[in-house]
Protein backbone atom coordinates (compact mmCIF):
# COMPACT_ATOMS: atom_id res chain seq x y z
CA UNK A 1 0.00 0.00 0.00
CA UNK A 2 1.15 3.31 -0.88
CA UNK A 3 0.56 6.67 0.61
CA UNK A 4 -0.29 9.65 -1.82
CA UNK A 5 1.97 12.51 -0.86
CA UNK A 6 0.03 16.45 -0.25
CA UNK A 7 1.24 19.07 -1.95
CA UNK A 8 3.11 21.17 0.30
CA UNK A 9 0.54 23.83 2.01
CA UNK A 10 -2.23 21.33 1.54
CA UNK A 11 -2.64 20.35 5.18
CA UNK A 12 -2.80 23.76 6.96
CA UNK A 13 -5.58 24.55 4.19
CA UNK A 14 -7.67 21.40 5.29
CA UNK A 15 -7.08 22.33 9.14
CA UNK A 16 -8.24 25.82 8.14
CA UNK A 17 -11.22 24.40 6.70
CA UNK A 18 -12.86 21.99 9.35
CA UNK A 19 -11.89 24.67 12.14
CA UNK A 20 -13.81 27.53 9.45
CA UNK A 21 -16.67 24.93 9.73
CA UNK A 22 -16.48 24.50 13.42
CA UNK A 23 -16.71 27.87 14.48
CA UNK A 24 -19.59 28.54 11.62
CA UNK A 25 -21.60 25.57 13.03
CA UNK A 26 -20.37 26.96 16.76
CA UNK A 27 -21.78 30.41 15.62
CA UNK A 28 -25.01 29.46 13.77
CA UNK A 29 -26.51 26.69 15.75
CA UNK A 30 -27.71 28.79 18.69
CA UNK A 31 -29.65 30.80 15.52
CA UNK A 32 -31.12 27.67 14.32
CA UNK A 33 -32.47 26.35 17.48
CA UNK A 34 -34.10 29.69 17.70
CA UNK A 35 -35.51 29.41 14.53
CA UNK A 36 -37.18 26.78 15.36
CA UNK A 37 -38.53 27.66 18.53
CA UNK A 38 -39.51 30.83 16.98
CA UNK A 39 -41.45 28.32 14.48
CA UNK A 40 -43.38 26.09 17.21
CA UNK A 41 -43.87 29.06 18.92
CA UNK A 42 -46.07 30.47 15.56
CA UNK A 43 -47.05 27.05 15.00
CA UNK A 44 -48.86 26.70 18.70
CA UNK A 45 -50.64 30.23 18.06
CA UNK A 46 -52.09 29.23 14.48
CA UNK A 47 -53.29 25.70 16.55
CA UNK A 48 -54.93 28.04 19.16
CA UNK A 49 -56.16 30.70 16.54
CA UNK A 50 -57.42 27.84 14.72
CA UNK A 51 -59.28 25.71 17.80
CA UNK A 52 -60.94 28.82 18.99
CA UNK A 53 -62.23 30.11 15.62
CA UNK A 54 -63.28 25.96 15.54
CA UNK A 55 -65.19 26.58 18.37
CA UNK A 56 -66.94 29.97 17.82
CA UNK A 57 -68.07 28.56 14.33
CA UNK A 58 -69.33 25.18 16.82
CA UNK A 59 -70.60 27.31 19.05
CA UNK A 60 -72.52 29.49 16.29
CA UNK A 61 -73.59 26.18 14.35
CA UNK A 62 -74.84 24.89 17.93
CA UNK A 63 -77.53 27.59 18.21
CA UNK A 64 -78.95 27.46 14.64
CA UNK A 65 -79.34 23.84 15.45
CA UNK A 66 -81.51 24.41 18.44
CA UNK A 67 -83.52 26.67 16.37
CA UNK A 68 -84.26 24.11 13.33
CA UNK A 69 -86.81 21.16 14.59
CA UNK A 70 -86.23 17.38 14.06
CA UNK A 71 -86.39 17.15 10.55
CA UNK A 72 -83.18 18.40 9.79
CA UNK A 73 -81.58 16.49 12.73
CA UNK A 74 -83.09 13.86 11.32
CA UNK A 75 -81.37 14.28 7.91
CA UNK A 76 -78.53 14.58 9.99
CA UNK A 77 -78.82 10.83 12.12
CA UNK A 78 -79.98 9.07 8.86
CA UNK A 79 -76.69 9.89 6.99
CA UNK A 80 -74.34 9.10 9.57
CA UNK A 81 -76.34 5.74 9.79
CA UNK A 82 -75.72 5.27 6.42
CA UNK A 83 -71.86 6.21 6.20
CA UNK A 84 -71.92 3.67 10.11
CA UNK A 85 -73.33 0.76 7.59
CA UNK A 86 -76.71 1.10 10.36
CA UNK A 87 -79.37 1.80 7.68
CA UNK A 88 -79.60 -0.02 4.08
CA UNK A 89 -80.16 1.91 0.74
CA UNK A 90 -83.45 1.32 0.16
CA UNK A 91 -84.59 2.39 3.48
CA UNK A 92 -81.96 5.51 3.10
CA UNK A 93 -83.32 6.63 -0.04
CA UNK A 94 -86.88 6.27 1.84
CA UNK A 95 -86.48 8.08 4.75
CA UNK A 96 -84.01 10.79 3.01
CA UNK A 97 -87.29 12.15 0.63
CA UNK A 98 -89.56 12.27 3.84
CA UNK A 99 -87.09 14.14 5.67
CA UNK A 100 -85.89 16.17 3.18
CA UNK A 101 -89.84 17.15 2.82
CA UNK A 102 -90.54 18.04 6.10
CA UNK A 103 -86.91 19.99 6.51
CA UNK A 104 -87.71 22.12 3.67
CA UNK A 105 -91.37 23.28 5.17
CA UNK A 106 -89.24 23.61 8.13
CA UNK A 107 -86.92 26.08 6.54
CA UNK A 108 -89.17 28.29 4.80
CA UNK A 109 -91.21 28.35 7.76
CA UNK A 110 -88.27 29.66 9.88
CA UNK A 111 -87.25 31.92 6.92
CA UNK A 112 -91.07 33.45 6.84
CA UNK A 113 -91.03 33.64 11.03
CA UNK A 114 -87.51 35.93 9.91
CA UNK A 115 -88.71 37.96 7.33
CA UNK A 116 -91.95 38.71 9.34
CA UNK A 117 -90.01 39.61 12.27
CA UNK A 118 -89.87 44.09 12.60
CA UNK A 119 -86.65 45.21 11.63
CA UNK A 120 -84.93 47.45 13.98
CA UNK A 121 -85.13 50.87 12.88
CA UNK A 122 -81.72 52.99 12.69
CA UNK A 123 -81.71 56.64 12.98
CA UNK A 124 -80.67 58.11 9.51
CA UNK A 125 -81.73 54.65 7.64
CA UNK A 126 -84.81 53.57 5.85
CA UNK A 127 -86.82 50.60 7.00
CA UNK A 128 -85.09 48.51 3.69
CA UNK A 129 -81.70 49.98 4.35
CA UNK A 130 -82.15 48.83 8.10
CA UNK A 131 -83.19 45.19 7.33
CA UNK A 132 -80.22 44.75 4.83
CA UNK A 133 -77.54 46.77 5.71
CA UNK A 134 -75.16 44.88 2.83
CA UNK A 135 -77.53 46.09 0.08
CA UNK A 136 -77.91 49.58 1.93
CA UNK A 137 -73.80 49.79 1.27
CA UNK A 138 -73.72 48.33 -1.64
CA UNK A 139 -75.97 51.53 -3.08
CA UNK A 140 -74.24 53.85 -1.17
CA UNK A 141 -71.14 52.76 -3.01
CA UNK A 142 -72.70 52.77 -6.27
CA UNK A 143 -74.50 56.43 -5.89
CA UNK A 144 -70.46 57.68 -4.84
CA UNK A 145 -68.86 56.24 -7.84
CA UNK A 146 -67.71 58.58 -11.12
CA UNK A 147 -68.72 57.16 -14.03
CA UNK A 148 -66.68 58.25 -17.33
CA UNK A 149 -69.54 57.97 -20.26
CA UNK A 150 -66.39 56.53 -23.03
CA UNK A 151 -65.30 54.27 -20.52
CA UNK A 152 -67.65 53.44 -17.56
CA UNK A 153 -67.45 53.32 -14.02
CA UNK A 154 -64.16 54.24 -12.38
CA UNK A 155 -62.65 52.54 -9.82
CA UNK A 156 -61.54 55.61 -8.40
CA UNK A 157 -63.75 57.40 -6.00
CA UNK A 158 -63.12 61.06 -6.04
CA UNK A 159 -61.41 61.36 -9.96
CA UNK A 160 -62.16 64.34 -11.03
CA UNK A 161 -61.14 62.89 -14.65
CA UNK A 162 -61.67 59.69 -16.17
CA UNK A 163 -58.02 58.14 -15.34
CA UNK A 164 -58.46 55.84 -19.23
CA UNK A 165 -59.46 58.77 -21.62
CA UNK A 166 -59.00 61.80 -19.28
CA UNK A 167 -62.67 63.14 -19.94
CA UNK A 168 -63.54 65.41 -17.01
CA UNK A 169 -66.37 63.11 -14.71
CA UNK A 170 -68.87 65.94 -13.52
CA UNK A 171 -69.65 66.34 -17.27
CA UNK A 172 -70.84 70.03 -16.91
CA UNK A 173 -69.40 73.05 -15.39
CA UNK A 174 -70.67 73.43 -11.62
CA UNK A 175 -70.52 77.12 -11.80
CA UNK A 176 -72.62 77.64 -15.04
CA UNK A 177 -73.59 74.18 -15.82
CA UNK A 178 -71.79 74.09 -19.48
CA UNK A 179 -71.47 70.60 -20.75
CA UNK A 180 -67.66 69.75 -21.16
CA UNK A 181 -66.97 67.04 -23.22
CA UNK A 182 -63.48 68.30 -24.17
CA UNK A 183 -60.34 65.50 -22.99
CA UNK A 184 -57.78 67.42 -20.46
CA UNK A 185 -60.60 70.15 -19.62
CA UNK A 186 -59.24 72.45 -17.26
CA UNK A 187 -61.55 75.52 -17.89
CA UNK A 188 -65.63 75.64 -18.68
CA UNK A 189 -66.35 76.55 -22.27
CA UNK A 190 -69.07 78.62 -21.27
CA UNK A 191 -67.65 80.62 -18.03
CA UNK A 192 -63.63 80.35 -18.11
CA UNK A 193 -64.31 79.08 -14.38
CA UNK A 194 -61.48 76.37 -13.23
CA UNK A 195 -63.09 73.05 -13.23
CA UNK A 196 -60.76 71.32 -10.94
CA UNK A 197 -57.43 72.39 -9.01
CA UNK A 198 -54.34 71.08 -10.97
Amino acid sequence: MSLVALPDGAVPLVVGTVLALGALTLVLSPLLSGEAEVRAEDEQKAAAEAARIKAARAKRLGRQEEQLDGAVAALREIEFDRETGKLSDSDYAELKTRYTREALAELRAADARDAAAVPVLVPGLSPADAADPVEAAIRRARANQRSCGACGPRPEPDATYCSSCGLYLPGACAKCGTTVNYIGSRFCTGCGDHLAAA
